[in-house]
This record gives structure tokens, C-alpha cells and sequence, in this order.
């Protein structure tokens, strides 16, 4: 592999590994406000998650896209 490839694959090894840990973090805190908030629907454990997954599909997008 060129010294090219290898930027590229820790590129996206790290977007992917934001990905993953932000999507675990918003399910935990989804966990804990809903216990918070004695919800009996786990309402914000589908909230957070959706809205932090728009978020980082917004940023990759705007990080991997051609700029002009």
C-alpha cells in the first residue's frame, strides 16, 4: 500500500470509529434520560440516536465531499 492509501483507510478507520462510539454514547444517555425521566416508552433512546447519526451523516458527507 502507498503512503496514500494508508491516509486514506486511517481516515475513514477514524470517521468510522467516531461513528461507533457516538452511536453508543447517545444510546447510553438515551438510557439514562428515560430512567431520568421515568418514561415507560423508550422515547429518547430512539431520539438521540436518530439525531446524532443525521449529524454525523451531515458531517462525512461534508468531509468526503470535493471541494471546489
Amino acid at each position: 500500500m502507498s503512503n496514500n492509501d494508508n491516509r486514506f483507510l486511517l481516515k475513514y478507520a477514524g470517521m468510522a470509529t467516531q461513528f461507533l462510539v457516538a452511536i453508543a454514547v447517545a444510546v447510553w444517555g438515551g438510557m439514562q434520560i428515560d430512567k431520568w425521566l421515568k418514561l415507560n416508552t423508550p422515547l429518547a433512546v430512539w431520539l438521540l440516536p436518530l439525531l446524532i447519526i443525521t449529524g454525523i451523516i451531515i458531517k462525512i458527507i461534508k468531509d468526503t465531499s470535493t471541494k471546489k
